[in-house]
């Protein structure tokens, strides 16, 4: 096949040119619009600055997404180009042959690819720095509300407590009085059994607010999860479903309130059994680290919303049903992690289920 003439040249150059140019307009452009919509538009612009576009087609294959120009896979590859990401490859730029016949690619064209290429990298380098940035400033944003909200809540739990102390003392001695009175005495045992549950609430709330008082000391972990567990055995047998602790030492030792890390296990397994259905699996896995002890709670359930993933750690949140539970539990665990110099956080798993992620410094 002849070589092009000057005259030849020049048209490709402008041709390569225009196309740079729409790439970079449709980048810039690129903030509303979804990566396929933007892709598949490159592919075009791509597609149409080649010497014979009515010979090859385009493919661009990134993070996951795949468009091309072609309907069909069935075709000879011709010229690529890896597109990077943070100077890591995360995809190709790919022209393939329509047919057999070949084509004599200009050096200008593989170099075009190679710029599209580098464009396109930028591009997504700046997607991932602005997620980035968006899931930092949520996770602040949460931690902020969290902080608020412990403060408010630890002046309401000290607020109600000496009231509370009033009525169950007052109650006691009206019981006294009463003895021969059984209907008093009745509606009295039950201002007395909502009071002591009212100050099991004060108490939850203090423990979301780390005003609990803690006896920290170095305890081995290990033992104090196969006993929370073989204590909880009942309800996964009873709710039918399965559970597999994967811990690969029989010593982890950390400076913890022994009675408080049976807490975090306890109300961790206790909302994975709620969630998980009949049959499914319920999975404890405990890592050591050099200054940290990791402990991850996995179950089969549904997941959580993207909106609930932000609020599943404030008091009275709950998804559960009216009357199956106060939606306190899990604000506990994070004010015991808290208490700790800890974290806690929350995922969907890539199939199904959730995982609750607890670090411990040792």
């Amino acid at each position: 096949m002849k070589g092009p003439n000057i005259e030849d040249k020049l048209k490709e150059r402008i041709k390569e040119l225009t196309c740079l140019y729409e790439v970079s307009s449709i980048l810039g452009d690129a903030e509303t619009q979804e990566l396929n919509l933007v892709l598949l538009k490159i592919a075009k612009s791509v597609k149409e600055a080649f010497q014979f576009p009515e010979k090859i087609e385009i493919s661009i294959d990134v993070t996951a997404h795949k468009i091309g120009t072609a309907e069909s896979d069935l075709l000879a590859l011709g010229l690529e180009s890896t597109v990077k990401v943070f100077n890591q490859a995360a995809g190709k730029l790919l022209v393939f042959y329509k047919d057999t016949e070949h084509v004599n690619f200009l050096k200008e064209e593989q170099d075009l690819l190679d710029n599209v290429a580098m464009k396109l990298g930028n591009h997504l380098e700046r997607i991932e720095i602005r997620e980035s940035e968006n899931s930092l400033r949520r996770q602040t944003q949460r931690s902020d509300r969290l902080v608020i909200l412990g403060e408010l809540t630890a002046g309401i739990a000290h607020e109600l407590n000496t009231p509370l102390a009033n009525i169950l003392g007052f109650a006691e001695l009206l019981k006294a009085d009463l003895k021969g009175n059984k209907s008093a005495i009745n509606d009295l045992e039950k201002i007395i059994q909502n009071s002591i549950f009212s100050r099991e609430v004060v108490k939850k709330l203090m423990f979301f607010a780390c005003e609990m008082p803690q006896e920290m000391k170095q305890v081995n972990l290990v033992p104090i999860i196969k006993e929370s567990i073989n204590l909880l055995d009942a309800s996964f047998r009873k709710k039918g479903v399965k559970y597999l602790v994967k811990i690969e030492k029989s010593e982890i030792n950390l400076k913890a309130d022994p009675i408080q890390l049976t807490q975090i296990i306890f109300n961790l397994c206790m909302n994975a059994i709620y969630f998980t259905p009949e049959n499914g699996l319920v999975t404890i896995t405990v890592t050591e680290h050099k200054k940290s002890v990791v402990i991850q709670i996995t179950d089969e359930g549904k997941g959580l919303d993207e909106e609930n993933l932000e609020k599943v750690f404030q008091p009275f949140f709950t998804t559960k049903p009216v009357g199956d539970g106060s939606g306190l539990g899990l604000s506990v665990v994070h004010g015991i992690v808290s208490s700790h110099k800890g974290t806690i956080s929350v995922t969907n798993n890539s199939t199904k289920g959730a995982c609750f992620k607890v670090t411990l410094p040792k």
